[in-house]
């Protein structure tokens, strides 16, 4: 045998080559119909919204698909200024109001969450540890089990005996109610996600900054927060999505205002009493998913990018 047919003798294949095609074909599969059964009560609900009152009384949202009668009737009644469902001004006040509680309510941990996850990770001082570490333990309190605890201190304030030890704030029943609980809920995971990606930028840019003369609200200002926006970004995805639909904290720090009741407060009424009106719910939840899923298909490129920041240098 020659020496050239021995170079093209064929090569034999890897033992697990095909192991590995057909684990990436089944995860594929996989991933797939867990996809298809997760987005099903997402479509229910979008086609029930098109659906006449009686049609959705009679038969299930798939019928919809043998028997196509389509109308806008619902997603014009719950944004008319007739009464609807106890709403007589429809539920565009209550979207308003959602964002007027959601954007500030992102903005502010964002903005304090960034200053202190700069100063634990760069402006190093005596128990800068032991505050990282206690700040990210809050995380494990439940939500549930400070709600009271503030609204007392909203509305009475602190008292031992006759000494008074912190006012009453006199906020519940307004925004700025809603804003200061929503801010510090979010602010220790806010910290340790963001403290994870400025403690992993270049050493010798900050010492180049420093050299250079810069202060540190200068290389605050100037690289940390250009730098940051993936993890910026990233928990401006959870904290929008969590805020927009929360029910329990605006129900308890409303007050039972109505001026500046979310939507989400005003889904369960829009039923009606006995249930009958299914078709108003339908379509008012589905204006309410547009919302985040803007949100997130905006910023879905940095959310990855930003959970894992700083997970690996």
């Amino acid at each position: 045998m020659s020496l050239l047919t021995r170079n093209k003798a064929p090569k034999l294949a890897e033992p697990n080559a095909g192991r590995k095609l057909f684990g990436s074909r089944g995860a594929t599969i996989t991933v797939w119909i867990i996809a298809i059964f997760w987005t099903i009560p997402t479509l229910g609900l979008f086609t029930t919204s098109f659906r006449r009152k009686s049609d959705i009384s009679a038969t299930g949202w798939w019928n919809l698909f043998i028997h196509p009668h389509l109308t806008l009737g619902n997603y014009s009644a719950i944004f008319s200024s007739s009464t609807v469902s106890g709403i007589p001004n429809g539920i565009m006040p209550y979207v308003i109001n959602s964002f007027v509680i959601t954007i500030p309510a992102v903005i502010f941990p964002i903005t304090l969450a960034t200053m202190a996850a700069y100063c634990l990770a760069w402006v190093k001082f005596r128990g800068s540890d032991a505050v990282f570490y206690g700040i990210f333990a809050l995380q494990i309190v439940p939500i549930q089990v400070a709600l009271v605890p503030l609204l007392n201190l909203f509305t009475g304030g602190v008292h031992i005996g006759s000494v008074t030890l912190v006012p009453a704030l006199h906020i519940a029943g307004k925004f700025l109610g809603i804003w200061v609980p929503h801010t510090m809920f979010a602010l220790p995971l806010a910290i340790y996600l963001l403290h994870n990606f400025i403690s992993s930028l270049p050493r010798d840019l900050m010492e180049a900054a420093n050299v250079d003369g810069a202060s540190h609200f200068m290389i605050f200002r100037r690289i940390v927060l250009p730098l940051s926006v993936p993890a910026i970004a990233a928990f401006t995805i959870f904290q929008f999505l969590w805020v927009w639909n929360d029910l329990l904290v605006a129900l308890t720090f409303t007050g039972g205002t109505e001026g500046i009741d979310p939507l989400n407060n005003k889904l369960a009424g829009l039923a009606g009493t006995w249930g009958s009106h299914w078709e108003l719910l339908t379509s008012s939840a589905f204006v309410t998913i547009l919302v985040p899923l803007v949100v997130f298909f905006s910023l879905q490129r940095y959310f990855v990018r930003g959970l894992l920041a700083g997970s690996v240098k």
